[in-house]
C-alpha cells in the first residue's frame, strides 16, 4: 500500500470560508471550483469559490442559502447549484438563479435540506442531510435530463455524502454514501424505469472512528477515492482509495494538522493528475484549532497517474 503526503496550498483567510470546504471541481487552467457549505455554525448561507492554484487568488461568490454541491456548467459564469431545497443554475455574474429542477425536493420532511450529489449524463443524482444528523429520514433523488423529471430513490438518509456513477445508456452501477452508516454500497440503476436496487457493501468502516464523506473514481474507474472525515484529534487526515470489486486498501494520501477532510478531486496540473481535497474546521473548538492550524485548508497531493493531452474538465451540459 502506497502513503503519499500531501502539501497546504491555500488556507482561507477568513473563519467562514475554513468552516466547512466541500466540492472541489476541475475548472481547467489551474483552476478549481469548491463549496462553501455554510459561512459558520449558526449561519444560513454560504458561497462558491473559485481558486487559481498558480497565483493562490481566491474568488468568493456569496449564495443566498447554503450549497450542498456546485458542478460547473458549458457556460463558465453559470454553476448548476443544490442549495437548501432547490436545485438551481445560479450566474456568477450577475447573481441571478434560475430554476432547474421545478418539482418540491423533500415535501413532507422536516429540517433536512440538500447535501451532496453528482452529474452524470442522464441527470444528476443528489442526497439531503438530516440538520440533526440522527433521523434517517433524508431523500436520494434522481433528475432524469430526458424528461426534467424528479424520482425519489430513497427517504431513508441521514446524511447523503459521496456519490460515483458508472455506465451508460440509462444502467449504472452506483457508488454511495451515507456517511453516518460508515459504509460504501453499491447500488444499481436505471434511469428510464428510476429503480435504484441495492447489491452490496463495497467498504465498510465500522469498526474505526473515522467517517467516509466525499468521493470519485480513480481515473480508470477501477478505484474509489474516499475523503475521510474524522471527528477525533489526529496527526493526519486521510484519503484512501478502495479497489471497487475487492474493497482492498490501496492507497492513502496524508494531509497534516487537519483531520476533517471531507471531499477528494483530481485535476490536472502540468499534465500529470493531482488529488485536491478540501478540509474543514466545523466542531472544532477554539483550542482544537490551534493544534490543528491547517484544518480549513485544501491540499495537493501526487497521484502517479499521467494525465491525456486531450483531458478535459467535466462539466454539466446546460441547456436551458
Amino acid at each position: 500500500m502506497q502513503v503519499i503526503d500531501c502539501e497546504a496550498v491555500f488556507r482561507p483567510l477568513s473563519p467562514e470560508l475554513r468552516f466547512l470546504p466541500e466540492g472541489p471541481y476541475d475548472l481547467g487552467r489551474q483552476q478549481i471550483s469548491w463549496v462553501a457549505i455554510q459561512h459558520g455554525a449558526d449561519a444560513t448561507s454560504g458561497s462558491i469559490n473559485i481558486l487559481d492554484l498558480a497565483t493562490g487568488l481566491n474568488q468568493s461568490h456569496d449564495l443566498p442559502g447554503r450549497p450542498g454541491f456546485a458542478f460547473p456548467t458549458t457556460d463558465n459564469q453559470r454553476f448548476v447549484v443544490g442549495m437548501e431545497r432547490q436545485v438551481v443554475v445560479y450566474d456568477i455574474g450577475s447573481g441571478k438563479c434560475v430554476p432547474l429542477v421545478d418539482a418540491k425536493i423533500e415535501n413532507g420532511v422536516q429540517g433536512t435540506i440538500i447535501n451532496d450529489g453528482e452529474f452524470f449524463d442522464d441527470g444528476i443524482l443528489f442526497g439531503c442531510k438530516d440538520l440533526q444528523f440522527k433521523e434517517a429520514k433524508a431523500g436520494l433523488y434522481l433528475w432524469r435530463r430526458s424528461d426534467r423529471t424528479l424520482h425519489l430513490l430513497r427517504d431513508d438518509q441521514i446524511c447523503s455524502n459521496g456519490k460515483v456513477l458508472i455506465g451508460s445508456d440509462g444502467q449504472y452501477r452506483v457508488f454511495d454514501i451515507d456517511s453516518p452508516t460508515k459504509q460504501v454500497v453499491e447500488y444499481q440503476l436505471n434511469v428510464a424505469a428510476a429503480t435504484f436496487e441495492k447489491q452490496r457493501v463495497v467498504v465498510d468502516l465500522s469498526d474505526g472512528g473515522v467517517f467516509p464523506d466525499g468521493m470519485i473514481a480513480s481515473p480508470d474507474g477501477t478505484g474509489l477515492i474516499i475523503a475521510l472525515y474524522n471527528p477525533e484529534d489526529a496527526e493526519h487526515g486521510e484519503a484512501r482509495q478502495y479497489a471497487i470489486e475487492t474493497g482492498e486498501l490501496e492507497r492513502v494520501w496524508r494531509v497534516a494538522k487537519s483531520p476533517q477532510v471531507t471531499c477528494p478531486q483530481l485535476v490536472v496540473v502540468d499534465g500529470r493528475w493531482k488529488l485536491f481535497l478540501t478540509t474543514a474546521v466545523e466542531q472544532m473548538s477554539a483550542e482544537r484549532q490551534t493544534r490543528f492550524t491547517d484544518a480549513g485548508s485544501l491540499f495537493l497531493g501526487d497521484t502517479g497517474w499521467d494525465a491525456a493531452d486531450t483531458t478535459v474538465s467535466r462539466r454539466f451540459a446546460l441547456e436551458l
